[in-house]
């Protein structure tokens, strides 16, 4: 079942609330959309689901997390860290959506204010009937603090690039799991 966070609460920084659940993604956004196999079979997707769902997967890549719950729900909150030693950024976000469902599991989570973006990404782990597992991150955004509209078109590059890395280190943590 895929839960969406009411609308009343108006905290994240942009007004495209929810609209990683479904398609076309918003105008006036950069868009990512990055689908990556990660294997075959009930294990492998449980594994995986686990891994998003826990943030064992954003830790596993590099980035530091503190969540306000073991598991991603909506409505809670956490600050990824972005960046390497003393020179990390917090970027605040709030989980917006989840999906606990046989065959998908994940979630998505907005930007705060005081986050370096404005929108929205979601991490879904997703078995198609064959039993291949697959794992996509979509989203949108926009830069929203002046170094990352100074850094352009290199933010998208490095979204994807995470994105790919993110998925290259969830393949791992679903064969070991």
């Amino acid at each position: 079942m895929t839960r969406l966070i009411s609308a009343g609460r108006d905290t994240v920084n942009y007004p495209d609330r929810g609209a990683t659940a479904h398609r076309p993604l918003p105008a006036g956004y950069n868009h990512l959309h990055h689908r990556a196999r990660l294997g075959h079979g009930r294990a492998v997707f449980e594994a995986a689901g686990t891994a998003v769902t826990t943030f064992e997967a954003h830790r596993t890549s590099g980035m530091r997390v503190r969540a306000d719950a073991g598991a991603v729900r909506p409505g809670s909150w956490v600050i990824v860290g972005i960046g390497l030693g003393p020179l990390r950024i917090d970027a605040p976000c709030e989980v917006i959506w989840t999906a606990y469902e046989p065959a998908r599991i994940g979630f998505a989570y907005g930007t705060l204010a005081g986050h370096p973006e404005r929108g929205e990404e979601s991490f879904i782990v997703d078995m198609d009937p064959d039993g291949t597992v697959w794992f996509t991150v979509t989203a949108f955004s926009q830069p929203n603090a002046w170094y990352t509209r100074l850094a352009g078109p290199v933010i998208p590059f490095l979204q994807l690039s995470y994105a790919r890395w993110l998925g290259h280190n969830l393949r791992k943590l679903a064969a070991t799991g």
